[in-house]
């Protein structure tokens, strides 16, 4: 029986919620600390942690999504591994190599570029670093974060064309601009993925079925979870990557769990990401081991959670923000 979110009640959520913050390896995301609120449900250890600059509409899908990992089994698993890719920040081209090395076994690299301190020049010479790396047989993909306007993207694929790359990820913000995008660029045969225009969409299909894109890259947590996430898959008619949002090793384990229930999994998937973590809430993080990770649930370590506690005033941050998610999840009616 499938758990509905809106019959799980506040309290219960509240009763295990417990608040961390992770340090980072490098700054990601122009952030140094990663949030999560964990929980635990009837199967297991769940986490909650939309970005703090999330409002509460976008917020709540994450919290659908912790509660159902949280208080339902995970579908029936068609791998045990899922091969992941490296991921880059915008780092200087002399720091890619201590990056890569935290990604062992990996054969694809995701680049962060389009970072709001960073020039075009910045994003090829770390691109070439990586290439150089990786060598001729390495897959790389570059992700812009819809940080591209039309003519910045074009002029940016054609600098970034020399180091062959695998797609691109969400080089401009909307779906008209993509459409525009791959239209300009069909001659250079660089697919583009989306990633903010599925998950941020309030019809994720209608991306799929405008002809913007190649291929999408889907998260389970701001999808509204694993069911929702398969279903807007199944609907697509596209190739899929999962991927994660600097998830602790629990969000990574739900990413996992979609990956392995996907009929078709043609592209290394971005979650290897607790790599980039100084720290986690499991004794044993999900860091990639001859360019994979495992599927199945995670324990979470009670000191962990103990060392890096935020404090009270935070906590209570967090606490607010599930109880105003939890009520929209319930006006709405759970139809999530």
């Amino acid at each position: 029986m499938t758990v509905q979110v809106t019959t799980v009640a506040l309290a219960d959520l509240l009763a295990t919620a417990r608040v961390v913050a992770l340090p980072l390896v490098t700054r990601f995301r122009g952030i140094r600390v990663r949030e999560a609120m964990l929980m635990r449900g009837p199967v297991g250890w769940t986490e909650f942690a939309p970005f703090t600059e999330y409002d509460d509409n976008e917020a709540s899908n994450w919290l659908a999504a912790a509660i159902d990992y949280g208080w339902n089994p995970t579908p029936t698993p068609l791998r045990d591994r899922i091969r992941v890719n490296a991921t880059v920040p915008a780092v200087q081209p002399h720091e890619v190599a201590a990056i890569l090395s935290k990604f062992p076994g990996c054969r694809t690299a995701k680049v962060k570029v389009a970072g709001g301190d960073q020039t075009l020049a910045d994003d090829v010479a770390r691109v070439r670093a990586v290439r150089e790396l990786l060598g001729p047989e390495g897959r790389i993909r570059v992700d812009a974060n819809g940080g591209w306007n039309i003519d910045e993207a074009e002029h940016a694929l054609h600098a970034l064309a020399p180091c062959d790359l695998e797609y691109v990820e969400q080089p401009c913000a909307s779906v008209a601009e993509l459409a525009e995008l791959r239209e300009r660029t069909a001659y250079m045969d660089i697919p583009i993925a989306a990633d903010e225009s599925v998950r941020r969409a309030s019809d994720p299909l209608a991306v799929a079925a405008s002809g913007a894109v190649d291929l999408l890259v889907v998260k389970a947590a701001p999808l509204g979870g694993i069911r929702a996430a398969l279903t807007i898959v199944a609907g697509a008619g596209l190739p899929v990557t999962v991927s994660s949002a600097l998830d602790t090793s629990v969000g990574l384990a739900m990413g996992a769990a979609l990956a392995a229930s996907l009929p078709d999994l043609p592209y290394d998937c971005g979650l290897g990401t607790a790599s980039l973590l100084a720290a986690d809430v499991v004794k044993t993080p999900l860091h990639p081991i001859d360019g994979c990770i495992p599927t199945g649930r995670v324990t979470v370590d009670n000191d962990l959670l103990e060392r890096y506690a935020v404090a009270h005033d935070r906590a209570q941050w967090w606490v607010a923000r599930l109880s105003r998610c939890h009520a929209l999840l319930t006006t709405a009616g759970g139809g999530r």
